[in-house]
């Protein structure tokens, strides 16, 4: 049965940082790609980063470029997102999410696997 779980979701002020963590019950999590989406009420999910499986390549979404860093450790079977100079317009359940292959993608509809999420709260 394949799981995703976050945790490090929490309020904190416009320009503070959260670490938000991905533990995957998944087989061969070093060979998915791995990446974060984030939803805010009334809003479409929207692809947020991305890290690929074995040659760490990332990717993000330009409203997040200089402030979020994905990371992860295939040894744990987790994916990290960093987040720092937090927004208000950051807040949104975020949700991590694996797909089968390597290779990174900005859709989520390549993503076979999602976690349940966890609330980010910016305040200003």
């Amino acid at each position: 049965q394949v799981q995703l779980v976050e945790s490090g979701g929490g309020l904190v002020q416009a320009g503070g940082s959260l670490r938000l963590s991905c533990v995957a019950s998944v087989r061969a999590f070093s060979s998915r790609a791995m990446a974060w989406f984030r939803q805010a009420p009334g809003k479409e999910r929207e692809f947020v980063a991305a890290i690929s499986g074995t040659m760490y390549t990332t990717s993000y979404a330009d409203s997040v470029k200089g402030r979020f860093t994905i990371s992860r450790d295939n040894a744990k079977n987790t994916v990290f997102l960093q987040m720092n100079s937090l927004k208000p317009e950051d807040t949104a359940v975020y949700y991590c999410a694996a797909r089968a292959f390597q290779l990174t993608n900005a859709r989520a509809e390549a993503y076979d696997y999602w976690g349940q999420g966890t609330q980010v709260t910016v305040s200003s």
